[in-house]
């Protein structure tokens, strides 16, 4: 499904290119001396592309301003619905899991997470895990978050992360790797009083 709709995305996003390159060049085309052709809306290079009357023609309408105003408001609100699909992150649903017999397992993506924060979260020092799976199903990548208290080393934390929580994901998973981006913060705490 994810699939159709990046093709879907890619078609109409090249269609819309080409069409404002089209619009865009004939201007500019026109604009240079170029002349007109027969399906152009106006006359040649001095004229604008909207005049007085075309315009203030539907100004002093009651419904005008309105309307315009909501078909605005309605375009902005699909854009930033359709930026927001495009850059948001899906969540892998399913990882594929080789069973050496030549057959595939199918795990759910939910259950790794849940239990690769729960492995996370028990380590020492770790205040709070949380893990989201992305990427594809057979190459799943993690996304790790830890949440450290105040007298953890960062790199201990993450070196014990990488050799167990990590590790036993992948191994268990039956993965060749498993790419992992881990975000360390620390707990936000008062400075303790020095005497």
């Amino acid at each position: 499904m994810r699939a159709v709709i990046r093709i879907v995305n890619r078609v109409l996003l090249g269609i819309v290119g080409l069409l404002l390159v089209a619009l865009g060049g004939s201007v500019l085309a026109i604009g240079l001396g170029a002349p007109a052709p027969s399906w152009w809306l106006h006359g040649g290079r001095n004229d604008v592309l909207l005049d007085e009357t075309e315009r203030t023609r539907w100004r002093d309408e009651g419904w005008w301003w309105p309307v315009v105003i909501a078909a605005l408001a309605v375009l902005v609100l699909l854009l930033l619905w359709w930026l927001v699909a495009v850059l948001r992150r899906r969540r892998l649903a399913e990882v594929f899991v080789d069973t050496g017999d030549g057959d595939d397992a199918v795990l759910r993506g939910r259950a790794l997470e849940t239990a690769l924060a729960q492995e996370a979260g028990r380590l020492d020092g770790v205040e709070q895990a949380r893990v989201r799976l992305t990427g594809r199903r057979g190459v799943p990548q993690a996304r790790v978050h830890l949440l450290l208290e105040p007298h953890v080393d960062p790199g201990t934390a993450l070196d014990t992360l990488t050799t167990g929580a990590l590790a036993h994901a992948r191994e268990s998973a039956g993965l060749a790797a498993l790419p992992s981006e881990v975000r360390l913060r620390a707990v936000k705490h008062h400075a303790e009083r020095v005497s």
